[in-house]
């Protein structure tokens, strides 16, 4: 119902607009001949239309002026129309007094296409909701009607059924107020993740250069006295990519391993351990539900989520207490969070704890990054917001019940899997080090591909830098080479897309795409943890990711002139 209509000719304009509209989880249908458009207008099954305007040109006017009159009364169908600037001034006034759009001028910002989908998909679900309410209206003012026309008894049952109205209609605007609230703070979740995820991107590429350049002064230098300011330096960096890697969990841009767990088996593993971590004053029991279903999660980051959990429960009980660790089924979705997850069968682990419990205005702000009511130096605020990161890029929600007094509550849900758990425990393999290859580094930041390229001569490899994807195809067609390391985001040609014109060309040559991003959301299932390597990266980490790709993947080794 709620789909969008691209009305645009032949090409790659079309495509280019529904992948852009997918991202940002808008579900979209090519119509390059605009008949569904004529379709969807009448009945009002769409959410709205992105339309070009060559292709409006195209389509047969008398028939779009029929079908726009022809709405159903609480219709007013949007249209995002794209317009060349040089018809921008004299076909926007025009275009805006037929038809309810919003013009935007060519070529755009993505970020201003996707404001433009997601405020008309808003306003045609106000339509319809207000649809609701006027039908709902008219068939009230009938009954009341009819009621009129009976005797006294009529006139008692009139005056009940109309209370029974108000309550539904008093219960209903209840619920919307509650919607719109989830809405709101789901989007401002939204935005807090973009901007999270950006600056962590930034903060890799830094770290990158950092962790590298003191790696290699690790290395080189034989002063005890450096050596030891070194490693304090080092140690803080790892610091700042663990508090980055927490921002691309939160923002959900964190490559995860989702496979088929047991949670009864992972809570009854980890017991152990957070005993010992959280201390003798607080007492840890579970309730796990016998026959609990799999659920398709990252076990590690589930893992570590339920520890951070425990540890955020104990620091809740200075003078100790009880943590509680549940498992449960759920055959369907709550309706508190029917907005939040979709249909379909969820795993939920819950954990309790006798603390002091949060006010509404310090749960309100749980789950955002930064927030904390721990004492300065305690705490990044990070953890909780990690955990609803996690929890929503896993498919699943995060959340909170607490009341002062009562204690504290947290649960996260998990979409349910029929898969079988494996037990694969094969071995790497680990091949030749490949010692003289001849290795290619891509990369537009010129600090990262410096020290990448130290890096690599470090390890006793050939490296050749180039700073584009443009650059990197004339040196591939030029010479030969081992192996191809590529940044994933960058201006203009990315790198999977270089992967596959260097493939073209050598259809053997390995490669490895460093990202301190993770790009799950724009490549998702184009990059694996195989071919991954995570910024910012220790020299013993690209050194046994070159190994073990050389050793796999490569037959002939080119030695370096």
């Amino acid at each position: 119902m709620e789909r969008f209509l691209i009305v645009a000719p032949a090409g790659r304009d079309a495509e280019v607009i529904r992948q852009l509209l997918r991202s940002a989880g808008l579900e979209a249908v090519i119509d390059p001949s605009g008949d569904l458009l004529l379709e969807a207008l009448p009945s009002g099954m769409a959410a709205g239309s992105v339309v070009t305007d060559d292709a409006l040109v195209r389509i047969n006017q008398g028939r779009l002026a029929a079908a726009i009159a022809e709405q159903p009364p609480w219709s007013d169908f949007p249209f995002v129309l794209l317009v060349r600037r040089s018809a921008a001034r004299e076909g926007s006034k025009s275009i805006e007094a037929v038809v309810n759009a919003t013009v935007l001028e060519r070529p755009l910002h993505p970020a201003s296409l996707i404001s433009a989908a997601r405020a008309a998909v808003r306003a045609r679900q106000r339509q319809r909701l207000a649809a609701e309410y006027l039908a709902e209206r008219e068939r009230a003012e009938k009954q009341l009607r009819d009621l009129a026309e009976t005797l006294e008894q009529k006139v008692t049952e009139r005056t009940r059924d109309l209370a029974a109205a108000n309550d539904r209609l008093t219960a209903e605007i209840a619920e919307r107020e509650r919607a719109e609230a989830r809405l709101v703070q789901a989007q401002k979740m939204e935005a807090i993740g973009q901007l999270t995820g950006g600056i962590a991107h930034d903060f890799n590429n830094l770290l990158t250069v950092v962790v590298g350049s003191l790696d290699l002064a690790l290395r080189r230098c034989e002063d005890e006295a450096v050596l030891r300011l070194v490693k304090n330096a080092l140690l803080a960096a790892e610091r700042g990519a663990t508090l980055t890697a927490q921002l691309l969990t939160f923002s959900r841009r964190q490559r995860l391993s989702p496979v088929p767990i047991d949670i009864n088996k992972v809570v009854a593993g980890m017991r152990e351990m957070m005993a010992r971590t959280i201390g003798p004053q607080i007492r840890i029991e579970t309730d796990l539900e016998a026959d609990v279903w799999h659920a398709l999660a990252d076990q590690t980051q589930l893992e570590m989520m339920v520890l951070n959990l425990a540890i955020n429960s104990r620091d809740a009980m200075p003078r100790g207490g009880r943590i509680v660790i549940r498992t449960r089924n759920v055959p369907r979705v709550p309706q508190s969070l029917g907005s939040e997850l979709e249909t379909g069968e969820y795993v939920c682990i819950s954990v309790h704890d006798d603390g002091p419990g949060m006010p509404p205005e310090v749960l309100a702000h749980a789950f955002e990054p930064f927030f904390t009511t721990k004492a300065q130096g305690k705490g990044t605020g990070l953890g909780l917001a990690q955990l609803y990161g996690f929890a929503k890029q896993s498919g699943g929600v995060a959340k909170i019940e607490s009341e002062p007094g009562e204690g504290t509550a947290v649960a996260i849900y998990l979409p349910r899997t029929r898969q079988k758990i494996s037990h694969d425990a094969s071995n790497p393999h680990d091949g030749h080090r490949g010692r003289h290859a001849k290795i290619l580094v891509v990369d537009d930041d010129h600090d990262v591909r410096t020290v990448t390229s130290d890096t690599i001569h470090e390890l006793g490899y050939m490296a050749v830098t180039v700073a584009s994807a443009e650059e990197a195809i004339a040196k591939l067609r030029a010479e030969r080479f081992d192996l191809l390391i590529t940044d994933v985001a960058m201006p203009g040609t990315d790198g999977v897309e270089l992967a596959r014109q260097a493939r073209a060309i050598d259809e053997h040559l390995p490669i490895l795409f460093s990202s301190g991003y993770a790009d799950v959301q724009t490549f998702g299932e184009e990059l694996s943890d195989e071919t991954v390597l995570r910024k910012p990266f220790r020299i013993a980490d690209i050194a046994s990711r070159i190994q073990k790709v050389l050793g796999s993947g490569s037959e002939k080794v080119v030695e370096a002139s």
